[in-house]
């Protein structure tokens, strides 16, 4: 039986901090004094100046052109600096989707997140740990608990002030925020103030923002189970109500990495809890009127999750091109129009398939389907207490047939 030899290890990736050469180790410091070409960022290269002895290249705009230009050299000797472990919200991750494991050495630094953890006393395995680097300061919503310890690594000198701003305007403003500056560097400087009185100026781009979360009673806190308060969201009674909402999400069944289309969007309450459920999920909200696609968006934001994307168009012209979907939900509005059996088409092997009505003629249709694919049809009756005169009764909402289906292999 013959084997394949190992893979050359050409690359070296080299996790560096803001104490430099300092902070280096010796086989870090021959792997780049050893590579005929070094890539980082300007700070990562002048860090490390006095060991590069090969061509000096700084990231170009846009980045994947400097992974182009790695990947370019295989097999010659090259080394990558990152920030801290490059295997951390870092540039590591963007290499491996490029290059084999076996052809890489990777030396990593102790990270923003655990030089901070130091720091603070924190227990990293009991801390959440959010980058909003070049990401939207939504992220952090749904980590916004009473008790919570968050680690935000922020995008530049204004992040802390921004993340002032969004605790205090949503009810957690007396939540104490810790700023680390440059850590690990002669610049190094920690401060700590309330959200609400914030004032510090002129913070060094490179910080990372402790938050210990005081909530108010007020607070806008997101719960961790399906079938948030409608009046968490902004809609126009288009939405699916959270009791029905929470049985939905229960026949969706969400499992990681799996992408959504919430077809009939409304508010985007469905395909905003479904990524709520993990960070590694993803939605399409396709939604025909344009006042509540944009409603969606800004619920999108509201709830922490802004990378739903959102899709203006009726279905089922407006599903063409989009990925393949693990699970579809189909709202309880309105008629069919071919929606359901494109829906069928392009559902994936082994995906779910969860359809509402609450009109008599999309029922007729999800009977049909029942009658024709086996699943699931259930019916969802609602009550809720209201006053009758000086007394109280029961008043009932719009009854939901529920069909859901899984599509075989």
């Amino acid at each position: 039986m013959s084997t394949s030899p190992p893979p050359q290890k050409w690359l070296s990736v080299v996790g560096i901090g803001e104490d430099g050469i300092a902070g280096l180790g010796d086989a870090a410091k021959r792997k780049i004094a050893a590579a005929e070409f070094v890539f980082g960022g300007k700070r990562h290269l002048s860090l490390a100046g006095e060991l590069i002895a090969g061509e000096a290249r700084a990231w170009p705009s846009p980045f994947e052109k400097g992974i182009e230009a790695v990947i370019a050299l295989r097999g010659r000797p090259v080394c990558v600096l990152a920030s801290g472990d490059p295997f951390l919200h870092g540039v590591g991750a963007t290499l491996a989707r490029h290059v084999e494991a076996g052809e890489m050495d990777v030396l990593p630094a102790p990270s923003a997140f655990s030089l901070a953890a130091a720091r603070l006393g924190w227990p990293l395995q009991s801390t959440a740990t959010v980058s909003l680097h070049g990401k939207a300061i939504d992220l952090i919503r749904p980590q916004l608990h009473a008790g919570q310890r968050i680690l935000a690594l922020t995008s530049d000198a204004d992040g802390p002030a921004a993340l002032a701003k969004l605790l205090s305007g949503n009810g957690f403003r007396k939540s104490k925020l810790t700023i680390l500056e440059a850590l690990g560097g002669a610049d190094e400087k920690i401060t700590a103030q309330t959200a609400f009185a914030f004032s510090l100026a002129g913070i060094n781009p490179l910080n990372l923002v402790a938050i210990e979360v005081v909530a108010d009673a007020d607070a806008r806190i997101l719960p961790l189970t399906p079938g948030l308060a409608d009046d968490l969201f902004e809609h126009d009674g288009q939405i699916t109500k959270r009791e029905i909402r929470a049985t939905t999400l229960s026949a969706l069944s969400p499992r990681r990495g799996e992408l959504l289309w919430d077809i009939g969007a409304g508010s985007g309450s469905v395909a905003i809890e479904w990524m709520l459920a993990d960070v590694s999920l993803r939605a399409v909200a396709i939604e025909a009127n344009s006042e509540r696609a944009a409603r969606i968006g800004r619920n999108a934001g509201a709830f922490g999750v802004p990378g739903l994307e959102i899709v203006e168009g009726r279905a089922p012209e407006a599903l063409a091109g989009l990925d393949s979907p693990d699970a579809i939900f189909i709202g309880g509005g309105g008629s069919d129009d071919g929606v359901l059996a494109a829906a069928v088409d392009a559902l994936k092997p082994g995906g779910r398939l969860v359809a509402n009505a609450v009109t008599l003629e999309m029922e007729a249709l999800l009977l049909a389907a029942y009658r024709e694919r086996g699943g699931d049809l259930i019916r969802i009756a609602v009550s809720r207490a209201a006053s009758v005169g000086s007394m109280n009764g029961w008043r009932p909402a719009m009854p939901v047939t529920q069909w859901s289906w899984v599509k075989p292999w």
